[in-house]
């Protein structure tokens, strides 16, 4: 098996913080379906996790994930494969990219004012329609 899975340079989860479960896979399937487990179930307890940052584990909860719960364990079933070690690379693989996407941290927003040419052309813009509407008034015969 793989000793630890690096996320980042700096972030490695080591093998004994993830649980692995293999589970059957669901689905119509052939002579093995109710014989072979070949799908796998991995957890991951981030809050416990020694080997993630503070702020990390912070933005891990806060986002709006389906496979984190709200104890912060970080569920990913893997059952698209045949074969259970493909099945357990795809899993390792989603949660490396998911605490990768947690390790980066997101860009502030500067505000910002509108220009001088988008105040003039929103105003134009509201004259033409109030010119339009006046047209629509009621007919002197």
């Amino acid at each position: 098996m793989m000793a630890m899975l690096r996320v980042t340079a700096k972030i490695v989860i080591p093998d004994d913080e993830i649980e692995i479960r293999q589970i059957r896979s669901q689905g119509s399937g052939g002579q093995n379906v109710n014989k072979v487990s070949t799908a796998v179930q991995l957890f991951f307890d981030a809050r416990a996790s020694a080997s993630l940052p503070e702020e990390v584990k912070a933005r891990l909860q806060e986002m709006r994930d389906q496979r984190i719960t709200a104890d912060g364990v970080v569920v990913i079933k893997s059952q698209e494969h045949r074969t259970r070690e493909k099945n357990l690379q795809a899993a390792r693989a989603r949660l490396r990219d998911l605490v990768k996407a947690a390790a980066t941290v997101p860009k502030k927003r500067k505000p910002t004012r509108p220009t001088k040419g988008s105040k003039e052309r929103r105003l134009d813009a509201k004259t033409e329609r109030g010119r339009t509407k006046s047209l629509r008034g009621k007919v002197d015969w």
